[in-house]
């Protein structure tokens, strides 16, 4: 990234470390951090909510947690991405995500992404009635695990801003070779108040 540093805020860290535990207990989280290098451990159980981390820092942690859960749990990225923003980013920033309808949530002025990574956004490309496409602008992903995270995630914040059934689906991706990576969105009904947020968690 032309020797830009790439940040994620700590609540990336603690929404990962909180998702782990709740989904493994205390002992799979033990086995995550002890796979981590002392630096990497150090960084991570300091990491405050609205710390800057670096992102190569947290990608580390994603990966090891990748170990503990993928030979069982294939899909756990995506519902970590979810648990994510129905936990804390409700908490922090439920005026962004609580809107009259998910067009409303993904053209405001705010970028939500913003507010968690460094350098970069997710920029609408196209939106007509109840479908959207998202792409990554500026941000060097790295790994499948983040663009996994944004799917889960986005899935939760389509619902959140009072999206049914929302589908979001990786359509390209540049860890498979593509220039960019896409998210493409569809959900079904009508414009409405926007919902409290849904009681989705860990379940399978």
């Amino acid at each position: 990234m032309n020797g830009t540093a790439m940040l994620a805020k700590g609540s990336t860290v603690r929404g990962t470390l909180d998702f782990v535990r709740d989904a493994r207990g205390a002992d799979g989280l033990a086995r995550v951090l002890a796979t981590l290098d002392p630096h990497a451990r150090e960084a991570v159980e300091r990491a405050a909510a609205t710390d800057e981390v670096d992102y190569d820092v947290l990608v580390t942690l994603w990966k090891a947690a990748d170990a503990e859960f993928a030979a069982t749990d294939p899909e756990w990225m995506e519902r970590a991405g979810g648990y994510s923003i129905a936990r804390g980013g409700t908490a922090m920033y439920g005026g962004i995500l609580r809107k009259k309808d998910p067009i409303e949530f993904l053209t405001q002025s705010v970028s939500l992404f913003r507010l968690y990574y460094h350098p970069g956004d997710m920029t609408v490309v196209e939106h007509e009635g109840n479908r959207a496409v998202l792409r990554l602008v500026g941000f060097d992903a790295r790994t499948g695990l983040f663009c996994r995270r944004q799917t889960g995630g986005l899935a939760m914040a389509l619902e959140i801003a009072g999206g049914e059934k929302p589908v979001v689906r990786h359509v390209r991706c540049t860890q498979e070779g593509d220039a960019y990576c896409e998210w493409e969105m569809t959900w079904q009904g009508a414009e409405r108040a926007p919902r409290e947020t849904p009681g989705r968690g860990l379940e399978r």
